[in-house]
């Protein structure tokens, strides 16, 4: 469930509603004004210029107050004092005419209503309400242009601490699918990064960024609350994707999915927000709407089917709760993700099925008319990176569902169009699903908010695998490194080894009270 913006009235909002009342009197006035001189020095109306004066004054003192409330009540409602400050310019403009628009429309239907009581000449509303656009567009237009040319000059007198906080991230499970096409984007953008993972996969997935003089690695168990406390110094922002992902991965182990998923991201929370970390990033899914024939948003019933969506719902939860002012949790809820990264995953339905169909000629269908959101992984990243530049208070405890409308699709759709691209794969059908999931997504709040538009479309993703497979890039799809649920169930990179490093730290602490707990840690 959507939660919604924290408000405050505080001086600042309450100088911007005083100036939206200035201009939309101002408007009115002069739109009166205007048809006064009109009636008088031109048309010649027939009545003389007081009687003209004291009916228009009339018309004024007994409306201006009723279309100043309602205005002002309507711009509230639409975000103009809070969130909607922070729109980019050309859906801020969208945003200002739709409320001037309803504003006066709501006015016009008092008036008609109350025509008995309120005399208001028709002929002046469009006018009004043109006048009061123009106003409110100009002021805010003024006011960027000024932000534009004064707030270099603000950054040069910001002290310098404050500067280089801003610029740094922490990136927990940053070695990962997602977080291997994260980090390139993030260090070109100049970001100063921190990287807290395990690195199961090793480095190969950041080996071209791994001499980056703006990267740092600690290579350790985000489970270690020591580690994290220093890896949270000087750190603005935090983003999480550390998690075991995916419905077969989490049923290896409950108790470990639990561990990590969910009280480990409640131990992140609490030291970022303890830390000073403003801005929390929370990598969710769209898992978490389960089952369900409707086309589904951020403020839709949440229906987990999986440990994995139930994880999930739970730590944003958690997340949620601990927001306030100055600790800002963002939670972004990917569609299912195809496409080549640092770490490519092929346990994934589009990524699986495009190598099936290269490599075997087969496109393997199991059930087809379940729906599913689809992302590529370049884009997952991107929108982290909007989240991260994006002001706080446009994302401050706000759930985004990521992807887009048009991606969409069956997984009928999705192998129909995989045969489409590579034809000498055949589609068979193998049965029924035991994956219980199917719903549609809708993605408007996220494009609405930041703007956030894919750069990729299904086809040009299958495109991507089927290469990166001929090409020789990828060798073998089947290999364990590109599947979750293979990973865990083998070695020490599995779950026992993850369960032995929990085991051992922890222990570890224990003996620096007591030795006898040193025989646990040798066993």
């Amino acid at each position: 469930m959507k939660l919604p913006l924290r408000i405050h009235f505080n001086s600042e909002m309450a100088g911007r509603i005083i100036a939206d009342g200035i201009m939309v009197n101002a408007a009115l006035l002069i739109t009166l004004v205007s048809r006064y001189m009109w009636l008088v020095g031109i048309n010649g109306s027939t009545l003389s210029a007081q009687v003209l004066f004291r009916e228009h004054m009339r018309v004024y003192v007994n409306s201006f107050w009723f279309l100043t409330i309602i205005c002002l009540i309507v711009f509230y409602f639409n975000g103009f004092y809070t969130y909607g400050r922070f729109y980019q310019d050309r859906y801020k403009v969208l945003v200002i005419a739709q409320a001037v628009s309803l504003g006066y429309l709501i006015f016009g239907f008092f008036i008609f209503i109350l025509s008995d009581w309120i005399f208001f000449p028709r002929s002046i509303l469009i006018s009004a309400w043109l006048v009061t656009l123009a106003f409110l567009i100009g002021s805010r237009a003024f006011l960027e242009l000024y932000r534009t040319v004064r707030l270099p000059e603000r950054r040069q007198t910001a002290p310098i601490v404050a500067e280089n906080k801003r610029n740094k991230v922490l990136v927990i499970g940053g070695a990962g699918y997602i977080g291997s096409a994260l980090l390139p984007e993030l260090l070109k953008k100049g970001y100063h990064v921190r990287l807290l993972d395990l690195l199961l996969y090793g480095t190969e997935p950041i080996q071209e960024i791994l001499q980056h003089p703006n990267l740092e690695i600690i290579r350790a168990d985000f489970r270690q609350i020591d580690t994290v406390v220093e890896a949270m110094r000087d750190i603005e922002s935090l983003v999480h994707l550390g998690a075991i992902v995916g419905d077969p991965a989490c049923e290896l182990n409950e108790e470990l999915t639990i561990e990590v998923n969910l009280m480990a991201t409640r131990m992140l929370g609490e030291v970022a927000k303890g830390s000073g970390v403003n801005r929390f990033v929370f990598a969710s899914t769209c898992s978490v709407y389960g089952s369900s024939d409707e086309t589904l948003d951020e403020h839709s019933y949440l229906n987990p089917v999986s440990l994995y969506a139930s994880s999930k719902i739970a730590s944003e939860r958690v997340l949620m709760q601990m927001a306030n002012d100055h600790f800002a949790p963002v939670i972004l809820r990917f569609g299912t993700i195809y496409g080549l990264s640092g770490r490519t995953r092929f346990d994934l339905v589009v990524n699986l099925l495009t190598a099936k169909a290269v490599v075997d000629s087969l496109i393997t269908i199991y059930g087809g008319e379940q729906w599913r959101p689809f992302l590529h992984v370049d884009d997952a990243a991107r929108s982290i990176l909007m989240v991260l530049e994006a002001p706080i208070p446009l994302v401050h405890n706000q759930i985004f569902n990521v992807g887009s409308n048009e991606q969409n699709y069956t997984i009928q759709q999705v192998g129909e169009t995989i045969q489409r691209l590579i034809p000498s794969a055949q589609i068979t059908s193998a049965g029924t699903d035991n994956d219980l999931r199917n719903y549609r997504v809708n993605f408007n709040n996220i494009r609405r908010t930041l703007g956030f538009v894919p750069e990729w479309s299904l086809e040009q993703g299958v495109m991507q695998v089927c290469e990166a497979i001929k090409s020789g890039k990828v060798k073998d799809y089947r290999d364990v490194e590109y599947s979750n649920v293979k990973l865990l169930n083998g070695g020490d990179k599995g779950i026992s080894g993850l369960l032995r490093s929990q085991k051992d730290w922890a222990y570890e602490l224990l003996n620096e009270t007591s030795p006898k707990y040193k025989e646990m840690v040798a066993s």
